[in-house]
């Protein structure tokens, strides 16, 4: 025989864990207003909550790029020379701006067609053909630069968005020189509009109409004014602004710094 057999442990009592619990259940004081409605996520019950999943998406790289580009724009220095592309037109002035240019949108490409060959009927038939030259927008970055250099273009309009920036980081200061009225405005597609393109880095008008000339006027004079004849866009250095975590931790220095001082003068 074994002596663990002989030698029997005490048994723990028994214990009902059912009962236990229902009686802290029942001594709990249940309130009449607030009654326990449990939501049940399952097949054909409650709705999900909505949820932020822009942290969990995988944006496309040209997406992360950008604002990665942002982001380091907010915060290292940035040279006058490329921080005055930010300050662009606000949305009165930009709207006044396109509202004149659209009037001097080149022709689409069915409108040439339907020009050439009412020209040619015209030329068949004897008949004088309307061989006037049309006051339309130019564009192209090399095509805008010569008419600034020789002083043809009355306005320009130049792209923030431009990448790489030197592309056209020297473009304002030449028309300061040529003393050509400029402007920054949002959205390279948006000039690229205008001229039934894709995008386009800046456009420029040589020529305005009798009728428009009043309003043109109006809108070079403001343009000089904010562009040309600001000196302060040159001067002024981008960038600088510190994260949200590097600000709650100066605040918290600066709060623990006026708390020593407190002490010190109290005491």
């Amino acid at each position: 025989m074994n002596i663990s057999s002989i030698i029997q442990k005490p048994k723990a009592p028994k214990t009902n864990k059912s009962k236990k619990i229902s009686k802290k259940i029942a001594d709990r004081k249940k309130n009449p207003l607030f009654v326990k409605d449990a939501k049940s996520f399952r097949i054909g019950n409650d709705v999900q909550p909505k949820r932020d999943l822009s942290r969990y998406v995988r944006w496309p790289r040209y997406i992360l790029l950008h604002r990665q580009k942002k982001i380091l724009l907010q915060r290292i220095k940035v040279p006058a020379a490329i921080h005055q592309f930010s300050k662009t037109l606000d949305k009165n002035q930009s709207s006044k701006v396109y509202s004149l240019l659209k009037k001097y949108s080149p022709e689409t490409k069915t409108e040439k067609k339907q020009r050439l060959i009412k020209a040619a009927e015209q030329k068949t038939q004897n008949q004088k053909t309307d061989s006037k030259k049309v006051n339309v927008l130019k564009f192209g970055l090399n095509h805008v630069t010569t008419l600034v250099e020789t002083k043809k273009a009355k306005l320009v309009l130049i792209a923030y968005d431009v990448d790489p920036i030197e592309l056209v980081v020297w473009l304002p200061q030449l028309c300061r020189r040529q003393e050509v009225p400029f402007a920054f405005v949002k959205n390279k597609a948006r000039l690229g509009a205008l001229v039934h393109q894709k995008t386009a880095t800046c456009v420029a008008l040589t020529d305005v109409r009798k009728e428009d000339q009043a309003e043109f006027d109006n809108l070079a004079r403001d343009l000089r004014q904010h562009y040309n004849e600001n000196h302060e866009l040159l001067r002024t250095i981008g960038g600088g602004q510190v994260g949200i975590k590097s600000r709650h931790q100066q605040e918290a220095l600066k709060k623990a710094i006026e708390i020593e001082e407190l002490k010190k003068t109290s005491q």
